[in-house]
């Protein structure tokens, strides 16, 4: 959590949630405060100024985020914070909407608008300047990442095409942006990790200065190479993207209600029952203990090593599927909380007592099949061993064993009738996460014939396979 402050006017606390690689800000001054960007679960934030002995005052809302549910409606219920939105934004609930330069006061402070449309066109920057006037730091939200800019495909039922939107992108950085000071501190929305732009760096936070030597995005270009080199290579965002950006825009159900209905403790009766009625299994405990046991059709997303809530907007279709939990023991509740931040809110309770329960009633019990990255190397014979590389594009075009099939576990689902069910297929990833999520998807999808290599590329790289049989070509 990084902090920035000076001393009896102001401090801001970067609030980084790993698994969305997004950050919230928590901004004081005096016993006022504003929030920027906040997560879905608002106790956070109250927390946080209940803590230091100030009302949060604004709730200032960069854009409509596709990527998580913000919990600017429950903040704003709880505290009585005004939600503010940049130039045309029209959400469906009440806000103010502030006007281009138009300036808010927090504390000794002033929090001012900087509309930077381009992501998408309600995006906003805000300059936080001190009490002598200076320009402290600038939360960019999806305009300016450390690295990179947002990407410009993201904005909900618009008339505007990509290129359209990287246009208004261009003149928002260099007339907005980089005028500004050099010491000037930028707070991104987002870090590594996020699918809202490409290259993000793993830094968090940064001087705008550094940002013009380093930044691509930053250097001296015309407006057309800028919109060529911005929307080049972008892949297709996860499917859950557009459908919280709605109800971003247009309001949800209270959080408070989501997790209580959540928080129901199952029968393995009661999870029949709900499997039968067309509930979905997700289990979200490590791979290694999906692969030892578990139940049938299940999807394994393991809430650690992993962006969770990603991979879940990614895997699960339907923002409205019924869910039904396997968790590891006593994280019920945190897992209800991080499917809540991209807006599954229809999970119908976990497992009591999880899979000890359900081998004690004799249920069936699934099994992934499993080699070591040595394994692999003595079995492997190119053209007759089916090794399927899960990784991004970009990761295979570096790297890849000889032979192997790439499909990327973002889009496996849409790809599986270009699979055999009649063979047997070793799948890795990287390091192991991604690809129990695909034998997950394979075995619920009538593929019996799975192995998973423990360890994916990485171990694979140490083993005899490259010497032979990888084909590098980066």
């Amino acid at each position: 959590m990084a902090t920035l402050k000076k001393e009896g006017v102001y401090f801001v606390e970067q609030m980084y949630t790993n698994c969305l690689a997004e950050a919230a800000y928590y901004i004081q001054s005096g016993d006022e405060a504003a929030v920027i960007d906040p997560l879905r679960e608002p106790e956070p934030y109250i927390q946080m100024a209940q803590k230091h002995g100030a009302k949060i005052k604004y709730v200032f809302e960069t854009h409509f985020h596709a990527d998580f549910v913000s919990g600017h409606l429950d903040l704003a219920k709880k505290t009585g914070a005004t939600i503010v939105y940049g130039p045309t934004a029209q959400p469906n609930f009440e806000a103010y909407i502030a006007k281009d330069g138009e300036e808010f006061k927090v504390g000794k402070i002033t929090i001012k608008v900087l509309h930077t449309p381009g992501h998408t066109m309600e995006s906003t920057t805000y300059m936080l300047i001190d009490d002598e006037g200076k320009e402290i730091a600038i939360f960019t939200g999806d305009t300016l990442f450390i690295g990179d800019v947002g990407r410009p495909d993201l904005a909900v039922k618009t008339n505007l095409t990509k290129e359209d939107l990287a246009g208004h992108l261009y003149d928002s950085l260099r007339n907005k942006i980089m005028p500004l000071p050099d010491e000037v501190i930028v707070f991104p929305g987002h870090g590594a990790g996020s699918a809202c732009g490409k290259h993000l760096a793993k830094e968090t936070y940064d001087t705008l200065g550094n940002q013009k030597k380093t930044n691509y995005a930053l250097q001296p270009m015309s407006k057309e190479e800028f919109i060529k080199v911005v929307t080049d290579g972008l892949l297709p965002p996860p499917q859950y993207f557009p459908k919280n950006a709605v109800l971003n825009k247009m309001g949800y159900e209270s959080y408070d209600a989501v997790v209580e209905r959540a928080f129901t403790p199952m029968t393995v009766e009661d999870v029949e029952k709900a499997i039968a009625q067309g509930a979905v299994v997700l289990d979200v405990r490590t791979p290694d203990d999906f692969r030892k046991g578990h139940i049938p059709a299940a999807f394994n997303i393991g809430l650690d090593g992993g962006m969770f809530a990603v991979w879940v907007g990614t895997i699960i279709e339907d923002l409205k599927t019924p869910i039904v939990l396997v968790t590891p023991e006593n994280r019920e509740r945190e897992t209800i909380t991080r499917l809540a931040r991209v807006g599954y809110d229809n999970v119908l309770g976990f497992l009591n007592d999880g899979m000890q329960a359900w081998a004690q009633a004799g249920k069936e019990i699934v099994t992934v099949e499993s080699v070591t990255a040595e394994e692999l190397a003595s079995l492997y014979e190119e053209g007759k061993t089916m090794v399927l590389d899960v990784r991004r594009p970009g990761e295979y075009e570096a790297e890849h064993i000889k032979g192997a099939l790439n499909y990327p576990v973002d889009y496996l689902q849409q790809h599986l009738g270009e699979l055999d069910k009649s063979k047997k297929y070793y799948v890795h990833c990287a390091g192991g996460y991604r690809s129990m999520i695909a034998c997950s998807i394979l075995k619920r999808n009538g593929f019996e014939q799975v192995v998973d290599v423990m360890g994916g590329y990485n171990a694979i790289k140490q083993t005899a396979v490259p010497k032979e049989s990888v084909l590098a070509t980066a």
